[in-house]
């Protein structure tokens, strides 16, 4: 049975370097993996997403919308535009971290305060502040390695030797934060 994960982030987030990681440890694992990425004016601050997908045998790296068995969201409103990829009982993962658009920076919008609540009419979600959860390990850009480590316990990967994966594709200076940072997040959503 395939699965499929979606990613959702702004340029600089790092959801690409986790996306990466996922697909690699899922590989060593001996799952086949199909991976596509979208970086919409990632140098700007756009939105990022990438596609996972797993399984014994995957035919195509995209997923429809209504078929995510998780969405995981780098930032909140991007876990609104990407609602409707999540399958019925999917799972939801919100950082809580607002990152402000180039509409809202030049001012021609405003960010709402209540996107977590206009997420909750609709689905139910796991909100944490992997950015902060980050930051008192070290370091805030190992956020995207604590939203990694919620797919992980999320779907039932802890199994993967996920600390050897982060030796291989990790800066060494990096490594110890990082391993830091994937279990913060398996035990944020256990």
């Amino acid at each position: 049975m395939t699965k499929s994960i979606l990613l959702v982030g702004v340029g600089g987030q790092g959801t690409i370097l986790a996306s990466k990681i996922l697909t690699t440890g899922l590989m060593e694992a001996g799952y086949d993996v199909k991976m596509s990425e979208i970086h919409g004016m990632s140098q700007r601050g756009g939105s990022v997403s990438s596609q996972v997908r797993y399984g014994e045998k995957v035919d195509s790296p995209v997923i429809e919308k209504g078929a995510a068995d998780i969405v995981v969201a780098f930032e909140q409103m991007e876990a609104l535009r990407s609602l409707d990829y999540l399958k019925e009982n999917g799972t939801l993962v919100v950082n809580t971290q607002k990152i402000d658009s180039m509409s809202v920076i030049v001012g021609d919008e405003e960010y709402p305060d209540d996107v977590l609540e206009e997420i909750g009419r609709h689905v139910e979600e796991k909100a944490l502040d992997a950015t902060g959860i980050a930051r008192e390990l070290g370091n805030a850009k190992a956020a995207n390695i604590v939203l990694l480590g919620t797919i992980i316990k999320s779907m039932g990967l802890d199994h993967i030797d996920w600390d050897k994966i982060l030796e291989e594709n990790i800066k060494p200076k990096f490594v110890e934060l990082n391993k830091k940072a994937i279990r913060a997040g398996m035990e944020a959503v256990a």
